[in-house]
């Protein structure tokens, strides 16, 4: 550790009558460093550490008395030097095309409180929120309006743009219903864990027209079989026929652009593959009257 020891001069002034004293240059007035700085600010923001385990830390293995005044004094000049970074990065991520967003419990100062994020293919932009809630997304996205993935909080159902349920969250769903007793249920399964693999695929892989009409074609005969056994209780098959057949993403050889377009539609299209929404697919599973089927709060 380089120590810079500086010393300050002061002197009367005759003609003013007034002490003057030397000054600390700007650059080191912090009294710390900008690696040490950026420690302090990296183990109490970063890993959400209290200022007495920054201080103890600190003293323990630096061997750096510092008080608790000063720790929170570096902290706060860290947060000064990387807010126009962060509004940088909010910005990017409100600008991009798609975004993955998500929450969690996060607590500070002994109070509940909700990490949120947002993530682009570039950007992750993080926020803290006292509440889990309509008005912190809207805080979150600010004017954001492109196409959303997430899981099945309520609030992300309701987006008024296009939304992707996250293929992860329903890949762990149709896993489960793989391995459960049931014979049907466990057929269900193991058909939507593989066909949400090859949506995973689909969204790399340049696919040809006829590609395409095979696995819709295998999406439709599981919702007719599903029909005729007479599973139309709760969500009714009809309606989850009529979101497939609407509700979907097209995927060019650019990225993903988003666009609804119906399956006639389909035929007059040249530019991209169309993909239909896994929400609408899996929900043919998971929503109809199976005997035991539970898909938890993140199915969508």
């Amino acid at each position: 550790m380089d120590v810079t020891h500086w010393v300050l001069h002061q002197g009367w002034c005759p003609e003013c009558g007034r002490w003057s004293k030397a000054q600390v240059p700007t650059a080191h007035a912090t009294g710390y460093g900008p690696r040490f700085s950026a420690l302090m600010g990296e183990v109490a923001g970063a890993y959400g550490n209290g200022r007495h385990i920054v201080q103890t830390l600190c003293a323990s293995v630096l061997h750096v008395p510092i008080s608790l005044g000063a720790i929170q004094k570096v902290l706060d000049r860290v947060s000064q030097a990387i807010e126009p970074h962060y509004l940088a990065i909010a910005t990017q991520t409100r600008h991009a095309p798609v975004n993955y967003i998500d929450e969690t419990p996060w607590f500070l100062t002994h109070t509940l409180q909700w990490l949120w994020v947002m993530v682009s293919d570039t950007a992750a932009l993080y926020m803290i929120h006292p509440r889990r809630s309509k008005e912190a997304f809207a805080a979150l996205i600010d004017d954001w309006a492109g196409i959303l993935v997430s899981d099945g909080y309520g609030v992300y159902q309701h987006w008024v743009t296009h939304r992707q349920t996250c293929l992860a969250h329903l890949i762990r769903t149709a896993r489960s219903l793989a391995e459960r007793q049931q014979a049907e249920l466990a057929a269900c399964g193991t058909w939507a864990l593989a066909e949400l693999q090859r949506l995973c695929h689909m969204a790399t892989a340049p696919l040809t027209g006829g590609e395409w009409r095979a696995w819709y074609a295998r999406l439709c005969k599981l919702i007719e079989r599903k029909r005729s056994q007479g599973y139309h209780g709760g969500t009714n098959l009809a309606l989850v026929r009529r979101r497939a057949d609407r509700a979907h993403m097209a995927v060019g050889t650019s990225g993903l652009a988003a666009q609804r377009i119906t399956s006639s539609a389909w035929n007059r299209s040249v530019e991209g593959i169309v993909i239909p929404s896994a929400l609408a697919v899996f929900r043919l599973i998971t929503n109809s009257h199976l005997v035991g089927c539970s898909t938890g709060s993140s199915a969508g």
